[in-house]
């Protein structure tokens, strides 16, 4: 028997939503959306996902003293496709998650290069924002919603990402890789199943922002995808990895924890769509950056602990088909 308690909705919207706009950019874009996030020095960070007017996508850098407002745009692209030296980016480069490496004092970068073959997975480093040092591609076609682990396990470090098979039925799961150097991957294995049936999150999911490392274990926030007549709904849940092996799956939601409710995460050039690619934790509270409908990046914020008490209520049947 349910009570009030379960309703209660764990992400609140910032109420000046959307953060920034298309037109907030000081040079001509189409669009603005699905933003990494991190901490740099006393700024937030964003680095966001820009569609030009052709329908190619490059990264620029935000900054923001309080992480809300008053966001200072780099007047020009931060970092732009390179086709010439990385062909693989012919198509625009997409979608970035940032992880600050403690243990190399960098943040390593990784985004969706856009080839004639595919999406594909890049890395790139940066100790500024101002300068990258490109891996190129470190997972091939067709792969995306990648982050790395900030820390090694057992001498490696660890990556989550999406692959998608061409078998029709397979579905698209999220998957977890190990590597020496990362640039050099293997022992692939799928850690988050999609579920099959009529679950909100079936056949395709797909990691949302870099795990956060809590005391409970590694949380996950994950989109899925539902296909409707109207078209796709991308909705928000929440899954939990062992801190020591992160292959192992502790929990995950039955239901999801956010959704496309409000005019500007329903309406864009890719309608119904909740799109994270950054959070940023301080002390309990964590602040969400997402994309809405592909037009724009809002803000959300929870407590991390209510999330993991949200996600232990909401674990009954979660791992289920």
């Amino acid at each position: 028997m349910m009570n009030d308690k379960d309703f209660k909705e764990i992400f609140t919207r910032y109420s000046a939503n959307p953060i920034i706009r298309p037109s907030d950019i000081p040079y001509r874009v189409n669009s603005v959306f699905n933003a990494a996030a991190t901490l740099l020095e006393k700024d937030t960070l964003l680095l966001m996902r820009v569609e030009d007017r052709r329908g190619i996508s490059h990264l620029t850098a935000a900054r923001s003293r309080d992480g809300v407002s008053d966001w200072v745009i780099d007047p020009k692209p931060t970092l732009l496709p390179n086709p010439a030296e990385y062909p693989e980016e012919l198509w625009g480069i997409e979608d970035p998650r940032i992880t600050y490496i403690s243990q190399l004092d960098l943040w390593a970068v990784v985004y969706t290069s856009y080839s004639r073959g595919g999406p594909l997975v890049s890395l790139a480093t940066t100790q500024d924002f101002k300068t990258f040092q490109r891996k190129g591609v470190v997972m091939p076609p067709e792969d995306k919603d990648a982050a790395l682990f900030p820390v090694q396990f057992n001498g490696r470090w660890a990556m989550l990402h999406r692959p998608v098979s061409a078998f029709a039925g397979v579905g698209a799961h999220i998957w977890i890789s190990f590597s020496p150097d990362m640039k050099h991957w293997g022992d692939h294995q799928i850690v988050v199943p999609a579920r099959r049936g009529g679950w909100w999150d079936a056949d395709k999911i797909g990691l949302s922002p870099p795990p956060l490392l809590t005391d409970r274990g590694w949380l996950i926030l994950y989109h899925g995808v539902r296909t409707t007549p109207s078209g796709c709904i991308y909705r928000l849940g929440l899954a939990l990895l062992d801190r020591e092996n992160p292959t192992m799956l502790l929990a995950r939601s039955d239901e999801w924890i956010f959704a496309p409710e409000e005019d500007y995460e329903v309406l864009g050039d890719v309608d119904k769509v909740v799109f994270p690619c950054g959070w940023v934790a301080a002390g309990d509270e964590v602040r969400l950056y997402y994309g809405c409908a592909d037009k724009s990046i809002a803000l959300a914020t929870a407590n991390i602990s209510e999330m993991l008490e949200w996600l232990q209520r909401h674990n009954e049947n979660g791992l289920e088909e």
